[in-house]
């Protein structure tokens, strides 16, 4: 079953996808069994897609990028999605932190890292979480204290994607202890710096070829230069302006899920045969696939609605809630029943339907929990807005 053409769409990003989907099929899909042994993926990825243009897309030309729109970064994590990859942090690396860097670093930052990023000679990664924090980035316990010309880091990060490859890391810190949200500053950090150091690569539930790492940072020592915004206090303000679009790529790669989920689910039942004939000639089986079809239409309008908005510059904080909500959820709803339409064969990992039921779950907490959504969206609810008049 075909969906309808993203009204985002034209020509130019026609050719883009089908650049993107001959990547994804000759450089990841046959690899993915190999990058969930590795627990990363190959160091050369980076720098193949680099060459390719398909790094830092929607990043400016004049700072190394592409000089495309989010649509450029979509399309690749739908790609990637087709090709049943949960493994490259490609998303993380282009669509947040060369972003991170892009509006908030220095002249010399940005001359410094994003032409890097774009061509793969450097993986980015950005260390918010901590052991005792979670959600909870008010209350970060690494600090980041000056020191002559420098800023002095200390403290621990867990959960870091792209953590175990990454050449430079994006700290949340806190630069004012005795502060909240308004000590919390953001600072670039390279990986080669001394004081640096990693943790083991986290053993997870899916997304097993992810490199989500634990970092430690012991009297890491870093120039003043290296903090992003023009003075310390603004991370706070920094992350929640980004959060949006983390939350729009969540919501894309959910999506692309779903649909990549139902094209599997129905070639399995049009030629699995019980009781004479193919299991998707049942009635319950065919009921199933129409509720599939249907969740995965409407969080494709939702979600190319978003997509366009977010182009545009037009995408408010409770929308980008909404949409992550609505599409972490769904995505999980509809893996479940794809995999019970499977059977057994399903919770075999060797099936990409059982991988993705278990990849699918950290949707609903990594980008902000499903409750912490739930209460954004809360925050905007009013009497009166809700009825067009």
């Amino acid at each position: 079953m075909a969906r309808p053409v993203s009204r985002w769409m034209d020509e130019d990003l026609k050719d883009f996808r089908d650049l993107a989907r001959t990547f994804c099929e000759k450089e990841i899909k046959p690899n993915v069994e190999n990058y969930i042994a590795n627990k990363q993926v190959d160091r050369d990825l980076w720098s193949k897609a680099g060459a390719l243009g398909l790094l830092c897309t929607s990043i400016k030309e004049e700072n190394g990028g592409g000089g495309g729109t989010f649509a450029h970064e979509a399309i690749l994590i739908e790609e990637q999605a087709y090709a049943g990859d949960s493994s490259w942090g490609a998303s993380l690396h282009s669509g947040i932190v060369a972003h991170y860097i892009e509006a908030y670093g220095s002249d010399a930052i940005k001359a410094e890292w994003l032409p890097k990023l774009a061509s793969g000679e450097a993986v980015a990664a950005i260390a918010m979480t901590e052991p005792g924090t979670g959600s909870d980035l008010q209350n970060v316990k690494t600090k980041a204290l000056k020191d002559g010309d420098d800023y002095v880091i200390n403290g621990s990060k867990t959960f870091i994607t792209n953590g175990a490859q990454a050449d430079v890391v994006v700290v949340v810190a806190k630069t004012n202890p005795e502060e909240a949200a308004a000590g919390i500053s953001l600072i670039v950090v390279p990986t080669s710096t001394p004081g640096f150091g990693r943790g083991r690569v986290l053993d997870k539930i899916g997304m097993k070829g992810q490199d989500t790492s634990e970092l430690f940072f012991e009297d890491c020592r870093v120039p003043q230069g290296n903090l992003l915004g023009a003075e310390e206090g603004q991370g706070f303000i920094q992350l929640m302006m980004q959060l949006p679009q983390e939350r729009l790529i969540v919501a894309t790669s959910n999506v692309a899920a779903m649909e990549a989920l139902l094209d599997l689910t129905l070639e399995y039942t049009e030629n699995r045969q019980a009781f004479g004939k193919a299991i998707g000639k049942f009635q319950n089986t065919k009921f199933k696939l129409a509720e599939i079809a249907t969740e995965a239409r409407v969080a494709r309008a939702f979600l190319d609605e978003c997509i366009e908005r977010h182009i545009k510059g037009e995408l408010d904080i409770e929308s980008a809630a909404m949409v992550k909500l609505w599409c972490s959820e769904r995505a999980q709803k509809v893996a479940d029943m794809c995999l019970q339409l499977h059977g057994g064969y399903g919770y075999m990992n060797e099936y990409p339907v059982a991988r993705a039921w278990a990849d699918l779950r950290i949707s609903q907490i990594y980008a902000g929990t499903s409750e912490i959504m739930k209460e954004i969206i809360s925050r905007f609810l009013k009497s009166g807005d809700v009825i067009p008049r």
